[in-house]
Formats: C-alpha cells, sequence, structure tokens
C-alpha cells in the first residue's frame, strides 16, 4: 500500500508535466484564405476572406497558420493587428497583388501588420505592388496636393518577428517600413524595382531597435536600406545593393530631436551601380541629434558614383531655412569607423565627408580604403570639411584629414 502510494505521488505530477509539453508541441493549426472564400484569380478583391481568416487565426490560443496557396489573390489594402492569443506564421506560397485603380492609393499602406509578438512572414512568395501604374502620381515634389502612396508591406510594434524567403517587386514606394518595432530577424528578402521609380526605399526603418538584415539582394529605385530617427543597434550583414541610392543614415535633423541613432553595423556587403554606396546625411539648417558609434567594414564598391558620403548640407527641396533652428545642420556625429572598403568609384571624388560648420564630425575612422576612379584620366580624391578623424593603414584616395 505504501509503494502503490508513493507511485501514485510520483506519478500524477509527472502526468501533468507530460501532457503540457505534449500541447507545447501539437501542429499549428491551418487557416487557409481559401476556405473563407478567397480566389485565386487574380481579378477577385479578397480583402474580407483574409481579415476573417486573420481574425480566427488571431484569436487561437496555440500556434496559427495564416495559408496563402500558390496562385495569385488580388489584395486591397488591409491592416492584420493584434496583439493575438499564439504566435502566428504567415505564410505566403502564391502571390499577392495589389490594386491598380488610382481611387485605391489614397493610403499609405497596403499590407500592414500592428500590434504583434511573435509573427513570422515567410514562404517564398511575391507581393507584387503594381508600382508602375501609381509611380506618375509620386509628385510631391511640385505638387502640394499630392497624396501618400502605399508602402508595400509595414510593420508597426511588432516584436519578437522573423522576415525571410520573401520576393517583393515594384512597390508603389516603400516595400517593407519598419516603425516602433524590436527584436526583428529579416533574411533572404529579394527586392525588386527599376532604377527609375521614384521612392522604392527597400527596407525603411524608423524608432526600432535590434533589427537584424542578412543575406539578402536589393535593386530598386531609392535606398535600398534607410535608417532613420531612433534607428539603435542594426545589423546589416551580407547585403547585395544595386540598383538604388545604397545603405543611408538619415536623413536627419528634421524632426524628432530627441530621437537618436547609434550602434549601425554594416559588413560583408556590395554595391553594384549605385548612385550612394555608405551615405550619412542631415538636413542643413537642422534641430540638434545624434547619429554616434557606426561601423562600416568588408564593403565591395564596384562602379559607384559616391561610395563613402557623410553630406550635413542635405536640402533637397530649397529654401529651408525657414524651419531650422540654424542655419547649419545641429546633427552630431561621431565615432563611425570606414574599414576595409574597396571597388571602384565612377566620380573622381570617391570618399566625401561634408561635416557641418556648427558641429564638426568627431572621431571619423578610415582604415584600408582601396577606392580607384574608373572614369578618364585622373585619381580619385577625397574632400573633407570640418572633420576629426585619423586613418590608418592603406589609403586610397589619400586622407584629407
Amino acid at each position: 500500500m505504501g509503494l502503490k502510494s508513493s507511485f501514485g505521488i510520483i506519478l500524477v505530477p509527472f502526468l501533468f508535466l507530460f501532457f503540457i509539453d505534449a500541447s507545447h508541441g501539437l501542429p499549428p493549426k491551418l487557416f487557409d484564405v481559401r476556405n473563407y472564400g478567397a480566389i485565386a484569380d487574380g481579378k477577385t478583391y479578397n480583402t474580407e476572406a483574409f481579415l476573417k481568416a486573420w481574425n480566427d487565426a488571431c484569436a487561437h490560443q496555440g500556434r496559427s497558420r495564416f495559408y496563402i496557396a500558390p496562385g495569385t489573390f488580388l489584395l486591397e489594402s488591409v491592416s492584420f493587428e493584434g496583439p493575438c492569443k499564439g504566435s502566428i506564421t504567415f505564410l505566403l506560397k502564391g502571390t499577392l497583388k495589389a490594386p491598380t485603380e488610382k481611387s485605391k492609393f489614397s493610403t499609405d499602406t497596403w499590407i500592414g501588420f500592428r500590434y504583434l509578438d511573435d509573427l513570422t512572414v515567410k514562404g517564398g512568395g511575391y507581393l507584387d505592388g503594381q508600382g508602375k501604374f501609381a509611380w506618375p502620381y509620386n509628385d510631391c515634389s511640385k505638387n502640394s496636393y499630392c497624396g501618400p502612396l502605399p508602402v508595400s508591406m509595414r510593420f508597426d510594434f511588432v516584436n519578437n518577428s522573423r522576415i525571410h524567403h520573401l520576393k517583393s517587386i515594384d512597390s508603389k514606394n516603400t516595400h517593407f517600413s519598419i516603425f516602433a518595432c524590436s527584436n526583428m530577424n529579416i533574411s533572404k528578402v529579394r527586392i525588386t524595382a527599376p532604377e527609375d521609380s521614384p521612392n522604392t526605399d527597400g527596407l525603411r526603418i524608423g524608432y526600432s531597435r535590434k533589427i537584424k538584415i542578412s543575406d539578402s539582394v536589393i535593386g530598386t529605385g531609392d535606398d535600398c536600406i534607410s535608417m532613420l530617427y531612433g534607428s539603435q543597434d542594426i545589423d546589416i550583414d551580407d547585403v547585395s545593393c544595386g540598383p538604388g541610392h545604397g545603405i543611408s543614415v538619415g536623413s536627419l535633423g528634421r524632426s524628432h530631436e530627441d530621437q537618436y541613432v547609434s550602434r549601425i553595423s554594416v559588413k560583408n556587403s556590395s554595391f553594384v551601380g549605385t548612385q550612394n554606396g555608405l551615405r550619412i546625411k542631415t538636413w542643413s539648417p537642422s534641430l540638434y541629434s545624434l547619429a554616434s558609434d557606426m561601423n562600416f567594414e568588408y564593403i565591395s564598391m564596384t562602379n559607384v558614383r559616391n561610395p563613402i558620403v557623410i553630406d550635413q548640407q542635405y536640402c533637397p527641396f530649397p529654401p529651408c531655412s525657414s524651419w531650422g533652428h540654424s542655419t547649419s545642420s545641429a546633427v552630431q556625429i561621431k565615432n563611425v569607423k570606414f574599414r576595409n572598403i574597396w571597388g571602384t568609384s565612377n566620380s573622381e571624388v570617391a570618399v566625401n565627408l561634408k561635416c557641418s560648420g556648427l558641429i564638426p564630425c568627431q572621431n571619423i575612422e578610415l582604415r584600408d580604403i582601396n577606392l580607384v576612379y574608373n572614369g578618364p584620366g585622373g585619381r580619385a580624391t577625397s574632400l573633407c570639411s570640418n572633420v576629426k578623424g585619423s586613418a590608418y593603414g592603406k589609403q586610397q584616395p589619400l586622407p584629407c584629414f
């Protein structure tokens, strides 16, 4: 009797733990949009079906799989929102196609994810923004009544998540926008838009931290990756950029003066035929801000117009003096390292560091730079203004400080 009681005391807790572990090991529940009325004919709008499937997946207490089968699904602007009861995988096997009617461009988002934790977006499928129908309306520089064009996929307040194995083509605006997110891993994305497509940034990051981007290919009409105010702990590794405007920090200083940019790393990456390579840009004039602790290393440049750029005189739509606190940029740039950067520049000025006369750049390091001018005559040169820094190892062009 004593022995049986002893086994009973031990066995009940054991069985309880077993069932808890087994529940965690259950396969995810599948929510197939076709079961909610979605039709993959490329002609029927499927927004209502997608939202119904999402609501059920989000309410499921456990792992959910939101499934989009092979085929072409036409989709209007949609927002997938949380918080949800469990983790969700957005599994895109087919193609999502954006609207072409101008009446449906009056939004800043095509596909949005908001207020989510433990989200995975993957599947190898396509986001087709059909941007060529919208690019002619990207005329805000000359039309004060212009409206926003939709970002293909936007993540707002999304944490502890992964985006991988996706293809985005011909976005109307930015391909992927990341705002107020943390601990996000983005890998194996392929982004494509024509070189002359306006404002089609590959990835745009703002007010986010602990973002890792790796093993990706980006060719577009604007920045391959841009990091705006509040970007911190951004790690970019093994990214191929071109065509496009390069990888940029900024522009900074026009607003959000208390949202600093810091701890940026770009390494093991390549630029081919881009307008810029590695660029830091701040408005002039500007509000006070800070951009610091940035490392750019092991970078190859092929036929890049401006391989290394710090531009603290950025003002694309003059006059700018009506809104700044100063006539110069008040953004402090410091602790920036350019290391092991090589290749060809298609302009003679391969290194151009134009810092602020109000707050000069501090602790800028050039180490083992080998950039050759591939145009007729002359050698690559460097230009500097208001820079305090140091140079080590091989230097071509010769450093200007």
